[in-house]
């Protein structure tokens, strides 16, 4: 049984950071590109990031470049997203997401397997 455990959610205030970690089980990690996906209330899934399966390359919305960074341990089993200068139009409960392949893709369609999400309020 896949499951992606996603943890690190939480309440900050503007300017703040916080670190999503996301692990994997019932999978062979490393070869499965990995992504981040954010869903504000009232709107639809959006892409944030992404992770190739070796680790060596990272995709990332305009919005979040230069703010995030993706990473992930593969002894670990775990995708990271370093979030910093959070803003309140950040907020939003954000998925992990695992896609077997070698290339990096956007749509939340070509995705194999979700966890079940990580609330991010950013305050203003």
């Amino acid at each position: 049984q896949v499951q992606l455990v996603e943890s690190g959610g939480g309440l900050v205030q503007a300017g703040g950071s916080l670190r999503l970690s996301c692990t994997a089980s019932g999978i062979t990690f490393s070869y499965y590109n990995m992504g981040w996906f954010r869903q504000a209330p009232g709107k639809e899934r959006e892409f944030v990031a992404a992770i190739s399966y070796s680790g060596g390359s990272t995709y990332y919305a305009d919005s979040v470049k230069g703010r995030f960074t993706i990473s992930r341990d593969n002894a670990k089993n775990t995708v990271y997203l370093q979030m910093n200068s959070l803003k309140p139009e950040d907020t939003a409960v954000f998925y992990c997401a695992a896609k077997r392949g070698t290339i990096i893709v956007v749509p939340t369609t070509s995705y194999d397997y979700w966890g079940q999400g990580t609330q991010v309020t950013v305050s203003s």
